[in-house]
């Protein structure tokens, strides 16, 4: 089992890009990770949204194989506190040794396909993160959760 972040867009804030690799850095020592960054549309301008979250869905689904557990990271998820995460976090991994690929869409959110193939849906705030900046806080709270789910000293109660 894996667990993969799937993101629309390269992670390009240098300060970002620092704490995401430190974050994964640190998780690699629980679980089998990475990130996958799906390229940015270009010429976007010439499209509608709608336009853009249809291209934008079928390039997320090509990077999803039939036996994922698909997890979206979208504003109408789920909110968890992080005690919680982790012990949503540990169910899923239970679940027939899926893999699990946590994915970020672009700057309009996810096609209606991308909506009807996941598994579920979190969202970490009811405020609203840039999409590079999600990258980060959310690569921080799985590894949080899974030192919470290993009784280790770095979240406190």
């Amino acid at each position: 089992m894996k667990i993969t972040l799937l993101t629309v867009g390269r992670t390009e804030i240098p300060w970002v890009k620092e704490g995401l690799e430190t974050y994964s850095s640190r998780l690699v020592h629980y679980v089998p990770f990475s990130v996958s960054e799906i390229p940015q549309l270009k010429n976007v301008s010439a499209f509608s949204v709608s336009q853009i979250k249809e291209k934008e869905g079928k390039l997320i689904l090509k990077e999803i194989k039939p036996s994922d557990q698909v997890i979206l990271l979208d504003e109408h998820g789920k909110e968890y506190r992080s005690v919680e995460f982790a012990s949503y976090l540990q169910s899923s991994m239970s679940h027939g040794g899926k893999d699990i690929v946590f994915v970020i869409g672009g700057a309009y959110g996810f096609s209606d396909e991308v909506y009807a193939r996941c598994n579920g849906k979190i969202s970490l705030s009811k405020m609203t993160f840039s999409h590079q900046m999600v990258r980060t806080v959310f690569v921080e709270q799985l590894y949080r959760a899974f030192t919470i789910m290993k009784g280790e000293p770095y979240h406190h109660e």
